[in-house]
This record gives structure tokens, sequence and C-alpha cells, in this order.
């Protein structure tokens, strides 16, 4: 063991001795190249390939400093509070609100010739249908996880969103633990748009919600909604599409659904801040992510479809990871698939009606 233990420190001191003065003079061919070394991110987290930060900083002789939020909403008051950051990953609706707030910076692209590698599903979006401020990073669907040995596969294709309700499942249902998706399965059941104002659309969801909530006794969860279904704990669950990917691979009992009725369609994309300190470097790491080796090592890894046309295409191919998965790639040209808007005042409305449906009971 004392040998053993000798060994690795004498490993660990020759790579630090390596680092010290090979890699300072990748660092001052760094600061003189982007006028930086240090690149400052805010991403979701485990969003992220396992190699993928490490393998950034080896190849550019930079050091990444990556923060993680846990929503939009909470990355966006940091940065109107001052926090400067060199590449966020925000969704569609908040990139439209940022645009629209002045927060983002046009981007340089020039300085990114691999969005040549984007998947034709992520251009044209109307967050950004040209992509003057964003680079699509994942995109996915929202749907229903269930147990194909307890839930008939006729029978969820057939109610859709309404299988929810179906009080055989009662006790046995996991919903999503946000207001924006609660609402939009709600809105879509009823036939409404996701997006809808109309009070009395809205008032009709509630009720929908109220119902759901009172009779089948659900729980309410965020990402532990995974580790739930890949132990087969529930039978039916809202799920973002990534994380349904990752169950089915993980337990073949599990099936994946879109529902009829239509769903959120959403994208995920990188953007830079108008306060960026590094925006040079910051360009190097977009460029950086739509490469072949970085968006394989993202997608393997967390699960997302990749906005890589190559990648994507290799994951859904019979060696891909991610063949005959349901989950992987989200449905093209529904006509009742939507994305969110940028909508503020509705999302605290929507909050406030939701905070109400999970106290009906308690």
């Amino acid at each position: 063991m004392k040998r053993y233990i000798a060994v690795i420190l004498a490993a660990l001191m020759t790579a630090a001795a390596t680092g010290c003065s090979g890699g300072s003079g990748k660092n001052e061919e760094a600061i003189q190249k982007y006028g930086s070394d240090t690149l400052k991110v805010f991403n979701w987290g485990e969003y992220t390939g396992d190699d993928v930060i490490g393998n950034f900083e080896k190849e550019y002789g930079v050091k990444v400093i990556n923060d993680f939020f846990d929503s939009n909403e909470l990355m966006y008051t940091k940065i109107q509070a001052g926090d400067r950051y060199d590449v966020l990953v925000p969704s569609d609706y908040m990139i439209e609100r940022m645009i629209k707030d002045g927060e983002l910076q046009e981007l340089d692209k020039s300085l990114i010739p691999n969005m040549a590698n984007l998947t034709d599903e992520v251009k044209g979006l109307e967050f950004d249908p040209e992509l003057k401020y964003s680079v699509p990073y994942f995109y996915g669907s929202v749907g229903i996880v269930y147990n194909k040995k307890n839930v008939p596969k006729e029978l969820v294709e057939e109610q859709g969103w309404e299988i929810l309700k179906n009080t055989d499942y009662k006790g046995s249902v996991y919903m999503y633990d946000s207001e924006r998706d609660a609402f939009m399965v709600a809105l879509k059941a009823l036939g409404y748009s996701m997006n809808t104002e109309d009070e009395d659309e809205i008032n009709d969801a509630y009720e929908w919600l109220l119902e759901f909530n009172d009779t089948m006794d659900p729980s309410y969860v965020t990402d532990e909604v995974i580790d739930s279904m890949i132990g087969g704990i529930k039978d039916l669950a809202v799920v973002y599409s990534g994380d349904a990917a990752y169950i089915l691979s993980q337990n073949e009992d599990m099936a994946y659904c879109m529902p009829r009725q239509g769903t959120n369609i959403w994208c995920d994309a990188m953007v830079i801040p108008a306060n960026a300190e590094n925006p040079a470097l910051a360009h190097e790491f977009i460029n950086y992510i739509l490469t072949y080796d970085a968006s394989y090592d993202n997608s393997y890894t967390v699960g997302y479809t990749s906005s890589n046309e190559e990648v994507k295409t290799y994951m859904t191919s019979p060696e891909g990871d991610y063949y005959e998965n349901e989950a992987y790639l989200p449905r093209v040209g529904y006509e009742l698939d939507e994305v969110f808007h940028d909508n503020q005042v509705l999302r605290e409305k929507l909050n406030l009606l939701l905070t109400k449906v999970k106290s009906s009971t308690e």
C-alpha cells in the first residue's frame, strides 16, 4: 500500500511540474490570442460531457470556471445583479427575453465556423431565427415516461396527457414540479395553446390541475424522477426527453410518449452576455462545443439531442448509443407542438396557481 501511494504521489508531482512548465507557455499564448486565459461559463448542472471542459482547457491552455444554475430565472437574476460570465446556456424563452432587454451581444459568426455542423432542426427557431445571438446546445421535448408492463402503449397513445388523470394509476404518477410544465400539460390536454393569455383557458387548466391533484395523489418532483423511474417506483411521469432517454436506456420496461395533444419542443443555446469580460475566448468555446468530439461527449453523457447533425445521426444509427430510443429524437413538424415564449407576468401568475393546486389537499 505504501509503495502504491508513493507511486501515485510521484505521478502527481510529475504532472504538476509538467503543467507548470509546459502549461505556462500555453497560458501566455492564450492571453496573447484571447486577452485572457480564464473563461467563466454558467450552465445547467450535469449538462456537460465528462471530458468536455478538461479537454478544452488542455487544448487551449486556459482555465474554465464552470458555475451552475437550476432555473432560467435564477440565472437571469444573477446577470441583472451584475455577475459576469462569458458564456450562458439559457432556454429559448429566456433568450428571447434577454435579446429584448439588451442583455446579449451579437455573435461574430466568422469566429464560429462550426455552426456549419448544426442540424436543420435547430435553425430558424422563433426566439432567434437567424442565430444572431445564440448557438443551440441541446434540444428536446417533454413527454410521458411509462412502465410498459403496467400501462398499455395503446392506452397512453389514445389518452395522451389525460392518462395522468386515469384513476387506475392513482398514487403512481410523477408531475414535474414547474409551473410552466404543469400548466403546459393541462393546457395541451384541454386543446389550448401553452402560451395562452386567455383568462378562461387558464382557469380551465387550473381546474384540470386541481382535479388531477385531488384525485390522483401525484408526487411533484424534478431531477429525482430519473432514479425513481429507473427503479420502477411509479408507472407514469412527466419527464424531459434527455432524462427520459437515460431512463429508457437503464430500464427496458420504460417507454416514452409525446402526447397527441401536442407538447413543448424546447431548445437551450449558448449565448454571450453583453457584459462578458472575455468574448473572444467565449467564441472559441462555443465553436469547440460544436465539434464532433465535444458534442458527442455531451450527448452521450447527458442524453439530450445533440445540435450537431453528425452526432445526432450517429446516436440514432444502429451503432449509436440511443438507437431505437423513443425519447432521444424530438418530434418534427407536428402542428400542435409549441415553443414557450417569454411572458413573465403569465409565469408569475401560473406559479401562484400551481402553489394553490399543490396545497389543495394539504
